[in-house]
């Protein structure tokens, strides 16, 4: 199959899957948000080496430890930088739709394709056409629109939009295979959620007397660790510019869910905020169609 039409594919289940999430929050009180990331990393963590394991990628493991990374204190530094960003990006996902803060991680999520635009403008010289130019001066009057009326971005707006993308760009700079990638990630955070969860008696009760989280567990390990394997795959499959685009649909369905089951209450200045920023994910769409993407050739 195409690689293209492959990266597509898995992207657009990616953002399905990582929207999903947000309501295991909702579905897992009483347990606090970090309580739930916490869990969310160790059955990760389990899923992700059981999915290695199973895979060819099982041999690449030293390999992969001494020829990408070695000795070289650089890759290393990029390498851990980014496990940091994860492990915070992660728990703040898990925390914000129980705390009022979900819509503000979803205007994150909207201007986070945006910032990934840029970066491949900025980093990889990806030429813009005068849409996607358009549709970039369109969100600047959105976020201007919503400075103007507040003063102030959220800080959860601003982690996701500001963290996420170094994550996505060391990955692909230091060429690291996906499912790898990931996998070392949560090596590396499990120890520390396992410590925070270890002391907490009450939320393993919880988890004991109420036959729900049984289900739920396994299937929140499940779901993070296909979205997050589908999306970082992708991610190194597609052009930046098409991978921004399509990155909209996770934000889109953040928002419905936001206001429809998690009952989160939007500020009438906001309205027009998101409608820039919706015009601009209307002009990428159409500069997606008019203007065909090529393929990076690479095997998934």
């Amino acid at each position: 199959m195409n690689p293209l039409i492959i990266g597509i594919i898995l992207c657009i289940f990616s953002q399905i899957l990582f929207s999903s999430l947000f309501l295991f929050s909702y579905a897992m009180q009483p347990l606090s948000g970090v309580s739930i990331f916490a869990l969310r990393i160790i059955v990760t963590f389990f899923g992700f080496w059981l999915l290695t394991l199973l895979s060819s990628q099982r041999k690449e493991i030293l390999p992969f430890i001494r020829q990408k990374l070695g000795t070289s204190f650089k890759n290393w530094a990029m390498m851990l930088m980014g496990t940091a960003i994860l492990a915070s990006q992660l728990c703040l996902f898990m925390w914000a739709p129980i705390n009022g803060e979900g819509l503000n991680v979803a205007m994150g999520y909207f201007l986070f394709p945006l910032m990934m635009v840029f970066s491949g403008k900025l980093i990889w010289k990806e030429q813009l056409t005068k849409l996607q130019l358009l549709a970039l001066i369109l969100a600047v009057c959105g976020i201007l629109n919503q400075l103007y009326h507040t003063h102030a971005f959220s800080w959860t707006t601003l982690w996701v939009v500001l963290l996420y993308p170094p994550y996505y760009l060391s990955r692909r700079m230091l060429n690291i295979p996906a499912l790898l990638g990931l996998t070392f990630d949560l090596t590396f955070i499990a120890p520390f959620a396992l410590l925070y969860l270890l002391p907490q008696q009450e939320i393993w009760q919880l988890i004991a007397s109420e036959s729900r989280y049984w289900l739920l567990l396994p299937l929140l390990g499940a779901v993070s660790a296909l979205s997050m394997t589908f999306n970082i795959r992708s991610s190194a499959i597609l052009p930046m510019k098409l991978f921004g685009l399509l990155s909209y649909i996770e934000p889109s369905l953040l928002f419905v869910l936001s206001i429809t089951i998690l009952g989160t209450a939007m500020p009438t200045e906001a309205y027009i905020t998101y409608g820039l920023i919706w015009s601009a994910l209307l002009v990428l769409a159409i500069n997606g169609f008019i203007a065909p993407v090529k393929p990076k050739l690479k095997t998934v």
